[in-house]
């Protein structure tokens, strides 16, 4: 574990994190597992270290009260690192298979320091990274724990992401006109164009480099514009976004959505 990634203060909040949380539930923990950019190979010091902890059953009420207590102390820790942990808690049955994606999970998200419900982790494309890329930080190797998963189930859950999504962002568009969520939009869904092409999970700066040379030359400072804007989320969501890159965002997602018909699984 402690060659998990390139960076020595990030090996050690997590050295220190699946530690504590093997304390906190005991006989319950499975394994710990970096999936997102880490995973797949694309990260750099702005990156948030996304994990999944497998456990054998449901969190009881004194696991949680103990992992807030947890997710606290980490937190309180004297590396950045520790302010950039995202991720779930899965019981084993449901990482296993896709059957119950959307359930809501205890979550802890980047910048925070307490557990939520929430189903930001249970997607296919997570169980994807994870049984095919994830890094094992303690526990069994992940294809013991979860199931391979279909390209055409992983783009039913792209199509249903992208579209669903964009229908949020163009009827609450306040909600996402601020400088974090501009650039993370044109980001994210460069690479969910760039996932559902190519039918498996990438990261981001492979999907804004794909979406630079795919598009077109019209989208290329505005997805370099949005790369440059990733460093310090917690600022830039209290900033407003740039007008005239905030508009050319949802043309973005306009194009993205047309370019991607013909990978899209009908809506019946």
């Amino acid at each position: 574990m402690e060659q998990s990634t390139p960076y020595a203060e990030l090996n050690a909040v997590l050295h220190e994190l699946v530690a504590s949380i093997r304390q906190a539930v005991g006989d319950n923990f499975i394994g710990a597992y970096l999936q997102g950019s880490f995973a797949v190979g694309d990260f750099d010091q702005h990156s948030d270290a996304d994990f999944v902890i497998a456990i054998k059953n449901d969190l009881s009420e004194n696991e949680v009260a103990e992992l807030q207590r947890v997710h606290e102390r980490i937190y309180g820790l004297e590396s950045e690192w520790a302010r950039h942990l995202e991720g779930s808690y899965f019981p084993a049955a449901i990482l296993r298979s896709g059957d119950r994606c959307g359930e809501p999970l205890w979550y802890l998200d980047h910048g925070r320091n307490r557990l939520i419900k929430s189903d930001h982790c249970n997607t296919l494309v997570v169980r994807s990274v994870i049984r095919e890329r994830g890094i094992t930080l303690a526990g069994p190797d992940p294809t013991t724990l979860v199931d391979p998963v279909s390209v055409i189930a992983l783009r039913r859950e792209m199509t249903n992401t992208m579209r669903t999504w964009a229908k949020e962002i163009f009827e609450q568009q306040e909600r996402y006109r601020n400088r974090f969520y501009q650039g993370y939009i044109v980001l994210s869904y460069s690479r969910m164009l760039h996932d559902l092409v190519e039918g498996r999970p990438g990261s981001k700066r492979e999907g804004a480099t794909w979406a630079k040379a795919t598009l077109g030359s019209d989208w290329s400072a505005l997805i370099d514009r949005a790369w440059t804007r990733r460093p310090n989320p917690a600022v830039a969501v209290r900033e407003p976004a740039d007008p005239v890159d905030f508009e050319a965002t949802l043309r973005f997602v306009d194009a993205v959505l047309r370019e991607s018909e013909v990978y899209m699984p009908s809506k019946n």
